[in-house]
């Protein structure tokens, strides 16, 4: 099965590119084969065009927190909120984002999803430090345009199998630490050798029981990555390759999923 891992961005560029990590498994090994950078939406789409079948993980929220859409007044299925929240435009989705939050109490002014909580990620309604909701305004309407098959969310049968992952999670089950910084001053031989340990163990199988095959010229460049895209990229795929192993079991995901705010693989 071909496997893909994706870190999103959700303003591609060649200084800040949609990495992709791209692989076959075989049983629970991932044979990595190459890291594509892709610069723009447009190369996004068309490598979201590429036949299947395949499976993927993408670093980026598929929907939104079902209190916020509900407090927003915003639709309740989830094909018309990617349409309503693309035809807000980037501007008007912050500035409703922004004056939401503030209504909400000190302390929780952040909405989560279910798949949040469980996996520690950044609540899908936040615009900054990461802007996770700038990449679900971006990626999830792109995911829908190109009809893959998303469980609990579109399942429409598709070979192209699109699953929510998140690196950090299995970086906290590792307990690697602080791994990576875009700020080229933090990027410290400390993170570069929470990278190297982070690589032996998924070299290894730990902790997803996926074990990562990867050529010493890629392993070099992943090391080299002091902001750790390509690293995520590949945590990334390890994610979806957990999900195929279990594809007959809802790609590992929960019986009942919220067909709003979707969940992150293996949380």
């Amino acid at each position: 099965m071909r496997i893909y891992g994706v870190d999103f961005s959700s303003a591609p560029s060649k200084a800040k590119a949609i990495t992709v990590a791209s692989g076959l498994a075989k049983g629970s090994v991932f044979r990595l084969q190459e890291i594509e950078n892709l610069e723009s939406f447009a190369a996004f789409e068309a490598f979201l065009r590429r036949p299947g079948p395949w499976v993927g993980g993408f670093d980026f929220p598929f929907g939104l927190a079902r209190q916020a859409v509900v407090d927003l007044a915003w639709p309740l299925a989830w094909r018309d909120l990617l349409v309503h929240c693309a035809a807000l435009g980037r501007r008007e989705f912050k500035r409703l984002l922004d004056a939401y939050r503030e209504t909400r109490p000190a302390g929780d002014r952040y909405a989560k999803r279910g798949g949040d909580a469980a996996s520690g990620a950044h609540p899908s309604v936040k615009l900054v430090n990461p802007p996770v909701g700038f990449m679900f305004l971006e990626g999830a309407a792109r995911l829908a345009a190109a009809g893959v098959h998303v469980p609990g969310l579109d399942a429409n049968g598709d070979s192209r199998i699109a699953l929510e992952a998140y690196p950090g999670l299995l970086v906290r089950r590792l307990g690697a630490g602080s791994y990576k910084s875009d700020d080229p001053a933090k990027q410290t031989a400390a993170r570069r050798s929470a990278r190297r340990r982070i690589l032996a163990a998924v070299k290894q199988g730990e902790p997803m029981g996926v074990r990562v095959q990867i050529g010493k010229e890629l392993e070099g460049a992943i090391l080299r990555d002091g902001t750790a895209d390509l690293l995520d990229a590949v945590l990334c795929a390890v994610q979806a390759h957990w999900g195929w192993l279990r594809a007959r079991q809802n790609y590992g995901l929960p019986e009942k999923i919220d067909p709003l705010e979707g969940w992150i693989v293996s949380a």
